[in-house]
């Protein structure tokens, strides 16, 4: 596991992502109690080639009691094109929704910018908590809010999808996703694990998540370009979007 000061890559990349990762990490050592999480082996740092650019892709995961994989990625393609992807997957023994926040730049400017707190419950609606607490925030604006994919009906009603503009959108997006995780990580220490047959209705929740994301073709594309089918599929299903293993029964109903 590489630790923030080990980087190769992050001092390098879009001073939007550099920041988000910060406070990422920062979060997650101030509220929770971390271990780590090893990946496959052979995944946790890759290098390749796309275009004829090296492809660069740094991974950290850890775990705490409440949450079964705590997952930022950063990657770097040649000088043209910077990652962060994180995802926090609940232990589905906790009522807890799923974190995720991505930021895709090209050429110096963001042209995607993406933080949720997405359901697991069969209602597909964040827990009441949770709802209190972020119908609190300030609202900001975004001169350039983006659609959602079609495969977007994951996401929760607070999703923040936008290509900001100026720096002053910078910041506002920063501060709403140090919001999100201050609320999440808060929420997640007070939380009590749930009766089994809730278990596994939040095993399917986080399925379909998985499920979902993994529809990403753009993600997918790059990856296979990058490392051929076979090892993209792998990195998909093992380490971006690993699915918990659901019992007989909710498998059939995913």
């Amino acid at each position: 596991m590489l630790e923030p000061s080990q980087s190769s890559i992050r001092q390098q990349q879009h001073p939007l992502i550099r920041q988000l990762a910060d406070i990422i990490l920062t979060s997650w050592q101030e509220y929770l109690d971390l271990s780590p999480y090893e990946l496959p082996e052979g995944l946790g740092y890759v290098e390749g080639k796309l275009e004829g650019e090296k492809l660069v892709i740094e991974n950290r995961c850890y775990q705490t009691p409440q949450f079964r994989k705590m997952h930022l990625e950063l990657a770097k393609v040649g000088k043209n094109l910077d990652i962060l992807h994180c995802v926090m997957f609940p232990n589905p023994e906790y009522a807890l929704p799923m974190f995720g926040c991505d930021i895709v730049a090209g050429r110096g400017e963001v042209s995607a910018a993406i933080a949720d707190l997405s359901p697991t419950n069969p209602e597909r609606t964040l827990p009441q908590a949770y709802q209190t607490a972020l119908q609190a925030l300030p609202n900001p604006q975004f001169s350039q809010p983006r659609d959602l994919p079609v495969w977007g009906d994951i996401f929760s009603e607070f999703c923040l999808f936008i290509r900001p503009t100026t720096p002053e959108e910078d910041s506002q997006f920063l501060d709403r996703v140090k919001q999100f995780l201050k609320i999440h990580c808060q929420q997640a220490t007070r939380s009590q694990p749930v009766p089994p047959q809730q278990k596994a209705l939040h095993f399917a929740g986080q399925y379909n998540y998985c499920t979902q994301q993994q529809k990403n073709d753009k993600t997918r594309r790059v990856l296979e370009k990058a490392f051929g089918h076979e090892w993209a599929d792998k990195y998909m299903t093992l380490v971006l979007f690993d699915l918990p293993e659901l019992p007989t029964e909710e498998k059939a109903e995913c």
